[in-house]
């Protein structure tokens, strides 16, 4: 059995980006193990650390070594390989000569094609004490770090100075270079509690030494979940419970080695403050947790993790209330000030604010959701008086300094301000809910005022960007376009809003200058939603790709109607005709495509009786009459499963008549009425989807 060690592997740094260190960490244990495996260098289980000052990746059971290599080399056939004579000819010398070898060392190998002579050779397998080096810095390269950083006096680049590092295989140190640090066994510990070198003998005990001589825990996931438990304790001890954000956890556990958890109290006159408000205060500002009492109301209480275990815990406790107290001053202060005068009076400011160079004002995007939103409000039957004045106050918070120090309030902060203004509930709300829903999982717009609002801000935003050229690539998405897009289908699935997309785009484009040529981009933002309509279906694994492309082949514009089609279809595949019918759909693609010289939809779907002498195509003819005339009004009503549950009655007869006629005949009249049969066919099937896509 191949010898085998744990590989410890830690790149010690200044404080690294708290919100990306997790990123950060997964990806390079990630490369770390492409690596090896690239190089053919077996291991166990990969598992990353990471702290706010170190990057380590540890490999349990890595192999020393890479199997070595049976190498086979051909060369030239016996036959041209010796002279008459039996002596070696040049092309067999210089062949050995490639090798590296005698002729001697050369063997004979013999197929049914001939004989050949051939080399036979092994290429010891290197090191992996050879291979980390380049692996560990192919690694590093590979980091997504979108800016990189040089210090002192050297040429490596990182996203952060690194000062020391450490790559252990065994006990034994590997031999290299990492960043301009010269790599060792020596780690560095917390840097208040334990500044100095800290020895690591084995990859076994990294994480206990620290622990223990060092004051760091290393697993950012145990760390994590001791930072949780202790909030949870200390607000249980107030009688509270803690306000726990995930991001706000996670960004923590990303700024501390040793947490220790501290409590801290404020004026209870801020918690007049709108709850949104004390909460970005907190939580952003100053990365502390809120606690909240048994009927889930804020209290003037908070958490904060310190880095430190201080002898006067009460001054770190002082020192944290003194901070936060000029921040929640500035917070009532811009709430205030902001309330002081109507929403609508913010209105003509919006002229002075550039929304996108290419776009406009602000004042000229509020313009087109008025207009957008009364033409969806009017599409979906529901009265517009609300929506539009949501549409005209929608974007008169972002002038208020209370949102000009927390973006993230934007559209929250306009509820609140609405309703001090005295606007209608459902105009407030609508405000509020507007960017909604902000991310995956997100609830929705709670009223018609609001989901119309939605939809019709995140259609202006498709449009209009798309219009002016900056389309998302690969994963970049800087403008939001892809979230906009699901967003606004879910509003209008889970909604129920038989919405015409299509006709709204369109619309949507017309609000804009002409000079952007909006509508020319209508086809491409449609076809981008219907890829994130797929996403949405297909990630539930509910539906199938095949299920999904059958009705996308019909472009059903409004979304309800796509996910009716796409019901009735699933239940389709579960009938025993299905298999049958799509196979029989495919051939009839193929048969209209080669009679109309690649067009299948020539043939007009019309059924010529008269002409029809044989017994299976009557039969055929009359049976598609008779459930065509059936299916026509459940078509109307999208009652699509009952209608191909009724149109997969057709089975025996299509089978029958694919076994019994021949459709390209050489009587002309005869051929035309085969193929319009033909094309009745799939024109029934094609109200609902195109079957011929389905794999059953």
């Amino acid at each position: 059995m191949a010898d085998k060690r744990d590989l410890l592997i830690e790149i010690g740094t200044e404080e690294l980006p708290p919100k990306a260190l997790p990123q950060l960490a997964t990806a390079f244990a990630e490369e770390i193990h492409n690596g090896l495996l690239k190089h053919n260098l077996a291991h166990g289980k990969h598992q990353w650390y990471a702290t706010p000052r170190r990057l380590a990746v540890m490999i349990s059971k890595l192999v020393l070594r890479q199997p070595d290599q049976q190498l086979v080399r051909r060369g030239p056939a016996v036959a041209a390989a010796y002279d008459a004579a039996g002596k070696p000819t040049k092309a067999l010398e210089g062949f050995a000569r490639s090798c590296n070898a005698d002729i001697q060392a050369l063997e004979t190998e013999t197929t049914d094609k001939g004989s050949w002579t051939m080399y036979r050779s092994t290429d010891p397998g290197q090191t992996a004490v050879e291979l980390l080096p380049g692996i560990i810095q192919t690694a590093l390269a590979r980091l997504p770090i979108p800016r990189r950083m040089r210090w002192g006096a050297g040429d490596a680049e990182f996203v952060r100075p690194v000062h020391w590092s450490m790559v252990l295989l065994g006990r034994e140190v590997v031999p290299c270079e990492i960043l301009n640090t010269r790599a060792g066994n020596i780690t560095r510990g917390h840097r208040f509690h334990r500044p100095k070198p800290l020895k690591i003998t084995s990859p076994a005990n990294y994480l206990d030494k620290l622990r223990s001589k060092a004051f760091v825990i290393a697993d950012f996931q145990e760390r994590r979940a001791i930072i949780k438990d202790k909030i949870e304790a200390t607000a249980a001890a107030y009688g509270c419970r803690a306000h726990i954000d995930p991001d706000l956890l996670d960004e923590v556990t990303a700024l501390v080695e040793w947490p220790i958890a501290i409590t801290g109290s404020f004026d209870p006159e801020f918690l007049a403050l709108p709850d949104e408000v004390l909460l970005a205060t907190l939580q952003e500002h100053q990365k502390y947790f809120p606690m909240t009492d048994d009927q889930g109301r804020l209290t003037a209480n908070f958490i904060t993790i310190a880095n430190i275990d201080s002898s006067a815990p009460e001054e770190v406790k002082k020192g944290n209330e003194r901070v936060i107290r000029p921040r929640l001053n500035d917070a009532a202060f811009f709430w205030r000030r902001d309330s002081a005068k109507p929403l609508a009076e913010y209105c003509p400011g919006l002229r002075d604010v550039v929304y996108q160079k290419n776009l406009g004002t602000l004042a000229d995007k509020s313009e087109r959701l008025q207009k957008l939103s009364v033409f969806i409000a009017s599409e979906l039957g529901e009265p517009h008086a609300a929506v539009e004045r949501a549409a005209l106050l929608a974007k008169c918070d972002l002038l208020t300094d209370m949102v000009g120090e927390f973006p993230k309030l934007q559209g929250t902060m306009g509820r609140y301000y609405a309703r001090a203004s005295h606007e209608a509930e459902d105009i407030a709300t609508a405000i509020g809910d507007q960017y909604l829903p902000r991310f995956a999982g997100d609830r929705l717009p709670a009223g018609r005022s609001g989901q119309i609002l939605a939809i019709a801000d995140k259609l202006d935003s498709l449009v209009g960007t798309f219009a002016i050229g900056l389309l998302p690539t690969g994963e970049k998405d800087p403008y939001g376009l892809r979230r906009a897009a699901l967003g606004c289908l879910r509003i209008i699935l889970e909604g129920k809003l038989d919405l015409d997309l299509e006709t709204a785009l369109l619309f949507a484009a017309e609000t804009f200058d002409k000079k952007l040529n909006a509508n020319a981009v209508v086809g491409k933002v449609f076809d981008f939603m219907m890829e994130r309509l797929r996403g949405y279906f297909l990630e539930a694994a509910t539906y199938t790709v095949d299920m999904f492309d059958a009705v996308l082949a019909r472009r059903p514009v409004r979304p309800i109607d796509f996910h009716a089609r796409l019901q009735a279809v699933k239940s389709f595949t579960g009938l025993p005709e299905a298999a049958s019918l799509a196979a029989a759909n495919k051939r009839i693609h193929n048969i209209l495509r080669q009679a109309g010289n690649g067009d299948a939809e020539k043939f007009a779907p019309v059924i010529e009786s008269a002409l029809m002498t044989e017994a299976a195509e009557r039969d055929l003819a009359g049976q598609l009459q008779n459930i065509a005339a059936a299916v026509k009004p459940l078509i109307a009503a999208r009652n699509y499963t009952e209608a191909l549950r009724r149109l997969s009655r057709l089975r025996d007869s299509v089978d029958s008549f694919f076994d019994n006629i021949m459709v390209m005949v050489e009587d002309e009249q005869l051929r035309l009425a085969r193929l319009q049969l033909l094309a009745g066919i799939r024109h029934e099937f094609h109200q609902i989807a195109d079957i011929s896509r389905l794999q059953v």
